[in-house]
């Protein structure tokens, strides 16, 4: 007995070690893993970090319930009527039925968890030794999605400053000179342009005004939908095996269209997935709401259009920092998870010899995390990886990204949104 209680103690250190250089935590002998996406983003990056308080801006501080008066409440009793659900509706909500108990097993994982409780508190804190940089206001950071229909737009140009002369540069330094002024430039148009860090640096980049910071072997193509085609490569040997898609779905949420543009739902049919698939497959990721006219328009006309056979399910359970759900697990419209719908995409023509190395995906997989800013997603590229057909390291492809990763592609009409600089410390 105290053998078994030293192995557990033993392996949960070791869990807990890994979440501490990965930012992955990964539940005994279960399909659920916790995740904090500060970590797992630091990875991408070299001589900077990003700020903890500046990724969880919610779900932090507990904030009082407001009581309602009594002529509040007889005013509220008087508006609710009895509702009887339509048809999606209850297809919807037998759909959540059936996972609400796998999601509030995983909750349960963390709830017994006191050790990783514990760290998930002190989550927003930054880190002592990294020098805060200068704040900025939403108000001065441009709106790229504007900037990218004028006119004009052909015209802007990004500044990319590396920190140090690259091996194809021709910039040479004197004897004397300071590192500033050794230091590489490159100057570039930065819409409808594949603009690419090629280094094993992160790399500081100045656009109107406002400075930027692009992760270690990276690059984004920042365009509309009409320029998409341009991502496809001349080879389908130079294609991605791994794809993660995060559409701006159409919503009559008002709220929702200040944050950020959506497009209806047919657009996405016109998305090359095949074409910028590998000779080998990709693993397509998509994210996706819990509404059912949605999961049914994936399901009997997106994926056939992409060509994507579904292979399974995993879901994204959203936690306060106390471990609690940031909503109730019922709540119709607002519920506390998401989900991330995973298929295979092949070239047409291609006959794919199966991957013995390749692991099945497992089905109904939940990543626990706290939200960052709204719609902005885990980093779930790594949790895919072992499941990516073709050669590695992998290619890897976001569409609609509004953040970069090292190693991957980002493709949007805002990719740089949140590699504003105020996002980062300098170590």
């Amino acid at each position: 007995m105290i053998i078994e209680t030293e192995l557990t103690l033993m392996e949960d250190s070791s869990r807990l070690s890994e979440y501490w250089e990965t930012g992955i935590y990964r539940f005994e002998n279960s399909k659920v893993v916790f995740m904090d996406p500060v970590r797992v983003l630091n990875r991408s990056y070299t001589r900077f970090r990003v700020s903890p308080s500046g990724y969880y801006t919610r779900f932090f501080d507990s904030k009082p319930e407001t009581k309602l008066s009594s002529t509040s409440k007889k005013r509220k009793r008087k508006q609710e009527k009895p509702y009887s659900l339509n048809e999606r509706e209850r297809a919807a909500d037998q759909r959540h039925q059936q996972v609400k108990p796998m999601l509030l097993k995983a909750l349960e994982c963390l709830a017994v968890d006191t050790d990783l409780l514990a760290t998930m508190r002190d989550l927003r804190t930054d880190f002592c030794s990294l020098k805060e940089l200068l704040p900025v206001s939403d108000n001065d950071e441009p709106c790229f999605v504007d900037l990218g229909r004028v006119w004009q737009a052909p015209l802007y140009e990004i500044t990319l400053n590396f920190p140090y002369p690259r091996k194809d540069s021709v910039v040479f330094c004197c004897l004397g000179s300071s590192l500033d002024q050794c230091r590489d430039q490159r100057i570039i148009p930065v819409f409808n342009n594949l603009v690419v860090n090629e280094t094993c640096e992160d790399v500081e980049a100045e656009l109107l005004n406002m400075k930027y910071l692009l992760p270690r072997q990276s690059c984004f193509y920042m365009s509309d939908l009409g320029q998409i085609r341009n991502l496809i490569p001349a080879e389908s040997d130079y294609g991605f095996n791994l794809i993660v898609i995060d559409p701006p779905w159409e919503n009559a949420s008002a709220s929702q269209k200040l944050l950020y543009p959506t497009l209806p739902n047919r657009y996405f049919l016109s998305l090359p997935i095949k074409q910028l698939t590998h000779t080998n497959g990709a693993l397509v990721g998509l994210w996706v709401t819990n509404r059912e006219k949605l999961r049914i328009f994936v399901e009997k006309e997106l994926f056939p259009a992409w060509g994507v056979n579904y292979a399974a399910s995993f879901y994204w359970l959203k936690v306060k920092a106390d471990g609690s759900l940031v909503s109730d697990i019922d709540l119709f419209h607002h519920k506390p998870y998401e989900c991330l719908l995973l298929g295979y995409c092949h070239q047409e023509g291609t006959n794919v010899r199966p991957n013995s190395s390749l692991r099945t995906v497992e089905q109904d997989k939940v990543i626990i995390s706290i939200p960052g800013d709204y719609s902005r997603k885990p980093p779930i590229g790594e949790l895919l990886l072992e499941h990516v057909p073709g050669p590695k390291p992998a290619r890897c492809l976001e569409l609609f990204a509004r953040e970069m990763m090292g190693g991957w592609t980002s493709w949007g009409n805002e990719p740089v949104h949140f590699q504003n600089l105020r996002y980062f410390k300098e170590r």
